[in-house]
């Protein structure tokens, strides 16, 4: 452990610049050095280390909440907060969160994962200090594209009304926000800020409330036109001071303002620009691939792990890139995510007809109705955590009209290293509840090529399918893959007195529990149940043969796939006994996901031998 870091706590307002200068660089090679081997988010964290050492350097963060967007850029503020030695575990089951996590660090105030969410908390503090009478500012973290998302709007309007003492760091790292105008705009921001410029201020607009109107319309003129020359007359605008633009790699710049700001006791917004993977030249810039990576060679920035197979995404970027050069109505819309989402391909070569609309989930879903009522085919590619963000849209907007807007989830399941924020878990429950909502999943590479046929041909209502992170656990080629039919499920194996059930990625699953069953004497037949809304009306022939059933699904347990079948099971008065292997109601933390699936008992092997155990307790009841 480097000497500099030997106490658990730095106390950073005793170091000068010199020290904290150093102190950069040992959090920047200890970052490099672990996100190499352990993967996680690299570029935006590298480029905010400076601003971080800086928040710790002016504010006691215990006293003074440090809010972090996204959370995605606080590695700094892990290793400053007592967690030097054990950021080996960055991300590993039972590890280090990749995310602020306040159960995993009192120096951690709020749970972050998603964007945008920050400046509202800050709000929700600030209004909580007043009512206790405490000094304490609230300190927010947000880079410039969580600003792309109403919820800041949201949150700044009530701000500048209200007018709590609050300081937001603008991490502008991507694209300004205003063009900055040089030194003298520099120069101006700082005056603006200082106590002369607001006590002026605060003494003209008393002046002005005496002064006839024209005097006061003089008057204000002047004020609008000083601002205009400096970029932050949007917060401005809305009462809220800004200071910058400054160099966010400068820590005696971010100090200052810093002090600043914390001497104003008003709202402020202060513009710092800086470089992602700032200090590690291979990720310097703006390269969406550093921004999460898997393990990588510091040396070569290349990659340690390589794909075998083409992951589901690639499958879904490739397939709606030949359907979309065959019919000209097939458009599609992200949210912030073109290449997690594989759909930059697709704007790359159709600008016009496919978008990055930014983090704005909500917009997305609603501009995508809009053009399946003009008669368009269109897809919203979304990870199956943000969609989340979108519920009320594809209510409201989608879902009442019916119209045939076609989601394509990604990263639907459990998606590993990232936790409880990222895991795809929810979608099956709160989709299947809205009324003209048709849900299907496929199960592998191939089933997956079908499923986004069948979505661009289907165009009575709004549907969605779902696919995993990484790769599906059946093999390609194992069962032939049909088209898909609505409403129609498929029985891929007929054998024994139970049935294995899997939707989408849980056929993969069923059929390893099928073949270590076989192993024991065990034999079971595996249905494919493709569409669980609506499901297939002709389950009560097909499951009416079996004595139990037994659900595998990569989702939430209650509202889930088992949750469907119990209500047609019921509807129906069937006799089947019905067992799932979904997830418990809890949330799921980061970790590789074999060992997040074992730790929680939905592991091939696990699953087995709970179905053996049951089988031996059914065998010993017969006997006595």
């Amino acid at each position: 452990m480097n000497p500099v870091l030997a106490q658990d706590i730095l106390d950073l307002s005793v170091m000068d610049i010199v020290s904290l200068s150093d102190l950069c660089q040992k959090i920047r090679h200890r970052i490099l050095e672990v996100v190499s081997t352990n993967g996680g988010h690299l570029s935006s964290t590298l480029g905010a280390v400076e601003l971080i050492v800086a928040m710790h350097k002016v504010f006691d963060c215990k006293e003074n909440p440090f809010i972090y967007d996204v959370s995605h850029q606080a590695y700094a503020h892990k290793l400053l907060t007592n967690r030097w030695k054990s950021f080996d575990t960055l991300r590993q089951f039972e590890g280090m969160s990749g995310f602020i996590k306040p159960s995993e660090s009192e120096f951690d105030y709020f749970v972050a994962g998603h964007s945008s969410t920050s400046i509202s908390i800050g709000v929700g503090v600030a209004k909580a200090f007043a009512l206790q009478g405490k000094s304490g500012i609230p300190i927010a973290l947000i880079g410039d594209g969580s600003m792309s998302a109403g919820l800041v709007y949201e949150a700044l309007n009530e701000l500048g009304d209200r007018k709590y003492p609050m300081i937001i760091i603008l991490n502008d790292n991507e694209m300004s926000i205003a063009k900055p105008i040089g030194a003298i705009s520099k120069y101006l921001s700082h005056l603006i800020a200082g106590p002369m410029y607001q006590s002026v201020k605060d003494r003209i607009k008393k002046l002005l409330d005496k002064m006839p109107d024209s005097a006061t319309y003089i008057a204000k003129r002047f004020e609008e036109s000083f601002k205009l020359i400096t970029p932050g007359i949007l917060f401005e605008e809305m009462g809220i001071n800004y200071i910058g633009p400054i160099n966010g790699h400068h820590l005696e710049e971010i100090i200052h303002a810093l002090n600043l700001a914390k001497d104003m006791r008003c709202p402020v917004i202060i513009h710092a620009q800086t470089i992602k993977g700032k200090g590690y030249e291979i990720a310097e810039g703006k390269y969406e691939k550093w921004h999460g990576v898997g393990p990588f060679h510091i040396d070569t920035g290349k990659s340690k792990k390589f794909a075998s197979t083409q992951s589901p995404t690639d499958i879904y970027s490739q397939t709606l890139l030949e359907l979309a050069d065959e019919d000209e109505k097939i458009v599609g819309v992200t949210a912030a995510m073109p290449g997690g989402t594989g759909l930059g391909v697709l704007i790359d070569k159709y600008p016009n007809r496919f978008w990055d609309v930014a983090i704005a989930e909500q917009h997305a879903v609603t501009s995508m109705a809009a053009l399946a009522k003009e008669g368009f085919k269109p897809f919203v590619s979304i990870y199956s955590t943000f969609l989340q963000r979108a519920y009320d849209q594809i209510v409201h907007d989608v879902g009442i009209m019916s119209l045939p807007v076609k989601f394509a989830i990604d990263r639907a399941g459990i998606v590993g290293e990232d936790g409880e924020t990222h895991q795809g878990l929810l979608d099956i429950s709160f989709l299947r509840s809205i009324p003209n909502m048709v849900l299907f999943a496929p199960y592998d590479n191939p089933s997956l090529k079908k499923a986004i046929l069948f979505a661009s041909n289907y165009s009575s209502s709004p549907c969605a399918f779902r696919y995993p992170r990484g790769k599906f656990v059946m093999n390609d080629g194992i069962f032939e893959d049909k088209d898909f039919i609505i409403g129609k499920s498929e029985l891929l194996i007929k054998d024994g007195s139970i049935l294995l059930i899997g939707y989408g990625n849980g056929v993969g699953r069923a059929y390893e529990v099928y073949l270590l069953l076989k192993e024991k004497g065990i034999k079971a037949s595996l249905l494919d149940l493709r569409f669980l809304k609506p499901l297939d009306k002709d389950l009560k022939n097909i499951m009416s043969s079996y004595s139990h059933g037994f659900v595998f699904s990569d989702s939430y347990r209650m509202g889930g796939v088992g949750s469907a079948l119990l209500e047609y099971i019921a509807e129906n008065d069937m006799q089947i006994k019905l067992h799932s292997f979904e997830v418990m109601d809890s949330y799921i933390p980061q970790g590789n996901t074999p060992i997040v699936e074992k730790s929680i008992g939905l592991d091939s092997q696990g699953c087995a031998i709970r179905i053996m155990k049951m089988f031996d307790e059914c065998c010993k009841n017969s006997q006595s």
